[in-house]
């Protein structure tokens, strides 16, 4: 091509530049059903949906004044020339404090003060690395059992560090296994040794010997990821089941901080928002059991004291099936659409969508146009029973108080730094998202240094990045 690179040379287009060309020519000659693309009479979607004037509408003291906004983002990367299976890992999971009062000040002002929207916002992050595959902790040992040694030495040492909250992760694991501010003492643990078949033993925070083989077995193994972990392969998706146990691990440290704190004042007027559903996939998904109990009870229905808890995708069958009803104006701004069992059927194809989500979500999914247009898709914690079973679960938005001023917070936090925008969201993914270039770069080399493949000797375990 007729341009000149920085070596002097001219830029060659790529090998592979082609590929996304032929596999959609030959998705376009293939026949295959789309739900979003099937959307003919909608009339039947009438009765599911709820314009925001039926719904309760919050006082000016009940108004959300504050959003907290969590999100994560990973990295692996090779790190070991002509070695491409030795790889290193790093993620890292973000929260941001919002003053949504401040905001719309500024929003009222004809010039906005840059200084003034700064001190609206303030973050903390929590980081993490540890060699993913073809690399090892220590000598002798598994890739599945590097994985678990080094998943128990991050949640000892790595801790959630803001204000008054200053808890390791194992600290907080141990919490959402126990109740709001009495942490469980130990953890029930199956045996990770394959050919062992002791089930629930009780795991303190230090660990413990299985009675049965004597292996040893540690608290952090109740999370189960080292089950997704294979040799041949980078092993991102563990990587990425470990990020959403810590983000849901971030929100628990806050929520509870507040609840302990101000939980009539500062937890009422405060909104948490994570990227993504409420949902815990993959081997971790028992503790999505834990987290719908553990905020549940910090719900004072006599008060009107209760976390207001939601996640926003920005992604999936969900969403392009909400943007394909608002283009074809089945929902208006303002429109509430229930997502029954039928409606998750339409978008699923499912054969039983009854069951939907009952293994994975602690909370339930709807989708709003707000009035500017925007059109999101957000889960949101009941705050009583369950929000999915094998009987439907609970649909409609009366079983979730918090909902309304969950809405209005959408409706007065739009951001046009993506399509469907949510400000706290957008703010989160910012702090936790990283360039991929220049940090790819970063990690590599902090990877060499670690594993003493720099011609040093490699860092100690204790140390970090």
């Amino acid at each position: 091509m007729p341009y000149d690179t920085v070596s002097g040379g001219f830029e060659r287009a790529s090998r592979l530049g082609h590929g996304n060309a032929i596999v959609r020519a030959m998705a376009d000659r293939s026949t295959f059903y789309v739900p979003s693309e099937h959307v003919r009479d909608l009339a039947w979607l009438a009765p599911k949906i709820r314009n925001r004037a039926t719904l309760p509408t919050p006082t000016s003291g009940d108004r959300l004044t504050n959003a907290i906004g969590i999100d994560g983002s990973l990295m692996v990367v090779p790190v070991r020339d002509g070695l491409p299976s030795v790889r290193y890992g790093y993620a890292q999971a973000a929260a941001i404090w919002l003053d949504l009062e401040a905001m719309e000040h500024q929003r009222r002002e004809r010039f906005v003060d840059p200084v003034a929207l700064n001190r609206a916002v303030n973050s903390a992050l929590v980081s993490y690395d540890l060699p993913v595959a073809g690399a090892y902790v220590r000598e002798g040992i598994s890739i599945s059992d590097s994985w678990r040694e080094s998943i128990n030495r991050l949640f000892r040492i790595k801790k959630v560090e803001v204000n008054r909250l200053n808890q390791s992760l194992l600290e907080l694991l141990m919490l959402l296994h126990g109740r709001p501010g009495k942490p469980a003492t130990t953890l029930s643990v199956d045996c990770p040794n394959r050919a062992c078949s002791q089930r629930r033993i009780a795991v303190s925070p230090d660990g413990t010997n299985c009675p049965s083989c004597t292996g040893r077995v540690l608290p952090t193994d109740v999370l189960r990821i080292y089950e997704e972990v294979i040799e041949d392969g980078a092993n991102q998706e563990a990587l990425g089941r470990l990020m959403q146990v810590v983000e849901l691990l971030v929100v628990v440290g806050l929520v509870t901080l507040l609840w302990e704190q101000s939980r009539d004042a500062l937890l009422r007027s405060t909104m948490f928002v994570m990227d993504g559903p409420l949902a815990v996939y993959g081997p971790p998904a028992k503790l999505r059991a834990r987290a719908l109990e553990y905020f549940q009870k910090m719900a004072d229905p006599s008060t009107g004291s209760r976390p207001h808890l939601c996640g926003i995708e920005k992604t999936g069958t969900f969403v392009d099936y909400a943007k394909t009803l608002a283009r074809h104006d089945a929902l208006k701004p303002g429109d509430l659409l229930v997502l029954d069992h039928e409606v998750i059927g339409a978008i699923n194809n499912s054969e039983n969508p009854i069951a939907y989500g009952a293994e994975t979500y602690w909370g339930r999914k709807f989708v709003y146009r707000a009035k500017d247009g925007r059109v999101v898709v957000v889960t949101v914690l009941p705050e009583a029973g369950q929000p999915y079973d094998d009987n439907g679960g609970q649909p409609e938005p009366e079983s979730y108080p918090s909902l309304p001023a969950i809405l209005d917070v959408i409706d007065r936090t739009g951001s046009s730094m993506y399509r469907d925008g949510v400000i706290p969201v957008a703010l989160a993914h910012s702090k936790a998202a990283y360039p991929i270039g220049v940090g790819t770069d970063v990690l590599r080399l902090a990877a060499k240094r670690r594993l003493g493949l720099d011609g040093k000797s490699p860092l100690s375990s204790s140390g970090g990045y």
